[in-house]
């Protein structure tokens, strides 16, 4: 574990302070909730939790299908990283941070259908390197009443995709949406 240099006492009701600099780099805003884990050490590790991290073998699955049948990259992400991809390109996404950009379309609970050359395509990863990626589907996911994550559908062709995909998209979240509310 990486030293911070910093020390926080406990209150009398049992909190601790996370320090804003921590709380900023972690990506972890007011209100999101935290793992509590102990290890054999006596060390309390906090962890941000991921609702759709639950769903890791099942996304994964979800993922492989929807790629074999449509011959795009299927990713599912929750609101700091991608959880799941499979076909070209996952390599280059799976285990990745979403972009900033991604994190505000999925806050903003919109659908994106955009092609590289058009003023809604964004970059999907935080890292800033060229995408193969030139058309994208982004659909958010919704559990609960929150967007927790989304489901994109991206393609290496310079083609605008259609309607189809879109509605498999939506499909996926609402299915994924579902199943965390369950």
């Amino acid at each position: 574990m990486k030293a911070t240099g910093i020390v926080r006492r406990i209150d009398d009701l049992g909190r601790v302070v996370i320090p804003k600099e921590i709380r900023r780099t972690l990506r972890v805003r007011e209100g999101e909730p935290l793992e509590i884990f102990t290890d054999r050490e006596g060390q309390i590790i906090l962890k941000k939790y991921s609702p759709i991290g639950e769903l890791g073998t099942f996304a994964k699955q979800y993922a492989e299908v929807l790629a074999q049948n449509t011959g795009l990259t299927v990713c599912i992400c929750d609101k700091d990283m991608f959880i799941a991809a499979s076909g070209n390109g996952k390599r280059e996404i799976l285990d990745k941070e979403i972009s900033k950009e991604l994190e505000h379309r999925i806050s903003d609970r919109m659908t994106i259908v955009a092609s590289k050359d058009e003023r809604d395509f964004i970059q999907v990863t935080q890292d800033k390197t060229e995408s193969v990626f030139l058309s994208e589907i982004i659909t958010p996911i919704i559990s609960e009443g929150d967007a927790i994550g989304a489901v994109l559908l991206l393609g290496s062709e310079n083609k605008k995709l259609g309607e189809t995909e879109k509605k498999l998209a939506l499909t996926a979240a609402g299915f994924l949406g579902r199943q965390m509310e369950d």
